[in-house]
């Protein structure tokens, strides 16, 4: 085998293993993209499950209130439940889930006692002029 022979058969095969770098190497981006797409539709099966959970929470039988006085508001936290002697306000957590930033500020406000109770009314020129 002279050397051009040999030159050409090694070109060949550096050429090839390149291409079949290549090819795993997008072959690999496409599988990480893939994942995350996964892992970002768990995530939102997860934020949907929890969502419609919510909602059955106050009737479940270990529930600590009457669950026909909860009412649920969805955001920041998830309800509040009316009794007779108090009124409380109510978000569901499940697993290692935290509060939100938005729901520890709701908390601190009730414990800081800043929680009012407003009537607003309307008159009728008011009403009529919307």
């Amino acid at each position: 085998m002279n050397i051009d022979m040999l030159l050409v058969l090694t070109l060949i095969w550096f050429f090839l293993t390149l291409y079949f770098y290549r090819r795993l190497w997008q072959d690999n981006v496409k599988l990480r993209e893939r994942i995350q797409d996964l892992e970002s539709e768990k995530q939102s099966m997860a934020v949907r499950y929890g969502k419609m959970t919510e909602q059955f929470i106050p009737f479940l039988k270990n529930y600590p209130y009457r669950g026909e006085n909860f009412r649920f508001i969805g955001t920041p936290v998830d309800g509040v439940q009316f009794e007779d002697d108090k009124i409380v306000f109510i978000e569901f957590k499940t697993g290692k889930s935290e509060l939100s930033e938005a729901q520890k500020r709701v908390k601190n406000l009730i414990h800081k006692g800043k929680v009012y109770f407003e009537e607003v009314r309307l008159d009728e020129k008011q009403q009529q002029n919307s």
